[in-house]
């Protein structure tokens, strides 16, 4: 067996108040399964964080619709920075995380009904689907799809993370990197685009777009739960893009990296190292974080954007009766039984932490 990826498993997000943060996303975007938090210091990230090892609070919810979940990052030894020059899209590093939904016109009242600053207008995503982009309270962009796939039905129609949006400086370089590792082989669109107007402030710039989407060969673990993934691709064809995180740590203000699910670590690190992106960071051994535990590496991409991989070992399904599911001692390529991936449903808040 070679290396697996199942799909993304959380796109990590730098903010002011972990809390607050969760609350919003709980109640607009229904990520209510709060799987757990947890305080400590994150003495392996140091090359990205001034060579200091910070601490910080971090919160890991999900949404049972399907997809990927937020990690909500906060420092607790500094004041998270935000960007010294506001970001424009197609700045290196992402721009957007990609949520799905299963009813779009009802996704996009909700968003409506929030106050809201910045709401686009519905429009095209592809020959077959429509989309719409928003601006969350921190000045974070999130992009709202229709998406056919569930895992399961829940009361809100806006699923998990379906994707991100990734600014690049070279499109066939960062191609390459996207392809090759991984596996993001299937391009759904190749095109040129300009901006929703109601959205940035630029519009008349103009940007080559290339979403994409993983082949999926086999999926096993949570797999079933996140659900097919895209990444779209975004390169500057007007102006010279910077820097999201230029002078700022990994943990400061926006979307720090997108973590990826996986099984075949070892494996997974070889192939990243044949093809020249060898990792910067790897626990190198089982790591715990609040209830969870497993193993986690990082690579960047052409831009130094950071991606993350995540081989579970251990979840937590009911801690109070000391009730965790071991994942290394079953079939890396064979789904979780949906039963048994719905007693996350357990971890559900119902209301404001």
């Amino acid at each position: 067996m070679g290396e697996v990826i199942n799909g993304i498993q959380q796109i990590g997000i730098g903010v002011h108040d972990a809390k607050e943060v969760f609350n919003w996303y709980r109640s607009y975007l229904g990520f209510d399964i709060l799987l757990f938090r947890d305080e400590a210091t994150a003495t392996l990230m140091a090359n990205y964080t001034g060579g200091i090892a910070q601490r910080r609070n971090a919160y890991l919810s999900l949404n049972m619709l399907g997809g990927g979940g937020l990690e909500i990052w906060q420092f607790t030894s500094r004041k998270p920075q935000k960007p010294l020059i506001p970001i424009v899209w197609g700045d290196l590093g992402i721009n957007a995380m990609k949520v799905r939904s299963s009813n779009l016109k009802d996704s996009f009242k909700k968003l409506q009904s929030s106050n809201l600053k910045a709401v686009g207008s519905i429009e095209k995503y592809d020959n077959e689907r429509d989309s719409f982009k928003f601006v969350d309270p921190w000045g974070n962009f999130v992009v709202v799809v229709e998406d056919s796939y569930f895992f399961s039905k829940t009361s809100t129609a806006t699923g998990g993370v379906l994707g991100a949006v990734i600014g690049v400086s070279n499109m066939e370089t960062s191609l390459n990197f996207y392809k090759n590792l991984l596996g993001y082989t299937n391009v759904l669109l190749d095109q040129t685009i300009v901006l929703d107007s109601k959205i940035f402030e630029e519009t008349s710039k103009k940007y080559r777009r290339v979403v994409l989407a993983h082949e999926r060969k086999h999926i096993g673990g949570f797999g079933e739960l996140l659900g097919p993934t895209q990444i779209e691709l975004v390169q500057a064809l007007e102006h010279t893009p910077k820097r999201i995180f230029e002078n700022r740590f990994w943990g400061d203000l926006g979307y720090i990296h997108l973590c990826f699910d996986v099984q075949g670590m070892t494996m997974l690190r070889e192939k990243a190292e044949k093809l020249g992106y060898g990792f910067t960071v790897d626990s190198a051994n089982s790591f715990h974080m609040g209830d969870a535990a497993g193993h986690f590496s990082y690579v960047e991409d052409p831009d130094g954007t950071l991606i993350e991989f995540v081989e579970t070992h251990k979840v937590p399904i009911l801690k109070k009766l000391g009730l965790y599911l071991n994942l290394q001692s079953r079939d890396p390529l064979k789904p979780l039984p949906k039963w048994l991936v719905k007693t996350l449903k357990l971890h559900k808040v119902t209301k404001d932490l």
